[in-house]
């Protein structure tokens, strides 16, 4: 398994920098103790979420009886989507709608949802876990996932707490910049999946 592409891929994914003006939006009403308790609830759903998506992708896509193949294009177009609202610095509506948005701002308690899941971990995080774990031939392969997992979180927690500095330093516009590159990489991680998805449903392309 590539570690350094499997890095990337889920980093580019969850872009931590990338949900930093929404956090600042759902979390205004909080406290600093509130959001800080926030933050630290997100990052462990964080891990958690690609961590138990690690040990039982194989399981998940056996018990619906999907094939890896049928994932990768599935995800990979996810991805793209994803890529190409990013190159516009949009969320999109493949993480979360704007009713599903503007609900969250009413709520007390953000960390799980909206903020962990859908918007940092969303179906196109989930899907290309789900594919790497399927795809691992060795127990430490799904270790190594979880490894990143806890990578991410750590990334996401850090860059949480750094939100007003960040947003001060870098404005919206070098955040809109990131969000650009990290879709960028995006959407060539999303190509790939298209095509080893469709190598593996249509041998013949091979």
């Amino acid at each position: 398994m590539d570690w350094l592409k499997s890095f990337i891929s889920l980093l580019a994914l969850i872009n931590p920098v990338g949900a930093i003006p929404f956090f600042l939006s759902l979390t205004a009403q909080q406290s600093d103790f509130e959001k800080r308790n926030t933050i630290r609830i997100a990052s462990i759903s964080v891990f958690c979420v690609i961590a138990v998506t690690a040990l039982l992708g194989q399981q998940i896509i056996a018990f619906f009886g999907i094939s890896v193949g049928s994932l990768e294009v599935g995800g990979g177009i996810i991805m793209l989507l994803m890529a190409i609202n990013m190159l516009n610095a949009q969320i999109g509506n493949t993480r979360s709608t704007p009713e599903e948005r503007h609900e969250a701002e009413l709520k007390n308690s953000v960390a799980v949802v909206p903020l962990a899941i859908p918007l940092l971990t969303g179906p196109g995080s989930i899907s290309t876990v789900i594919v790497y774990s399927a795809n691992a031939h060795h127990w430490y392969d799904r270790i190594g996932l979880i490894v990143i997992g806890a990578v991410l979180a750590g990334l996401c927690f850090g860059a949480l707490n750094l939100a007003e500095p960040i947003a001060r330093w870098v404005g919206r516009t070098g955040i809109n910049i990131g969000t650009r590159l990290m879709g960028l990489m995006l959407s060539a991680l999303a190509v790939e999946f298209i095509v080893d998805g469709l190598k593996a449903l249509l041998p013949t392309l091979k």
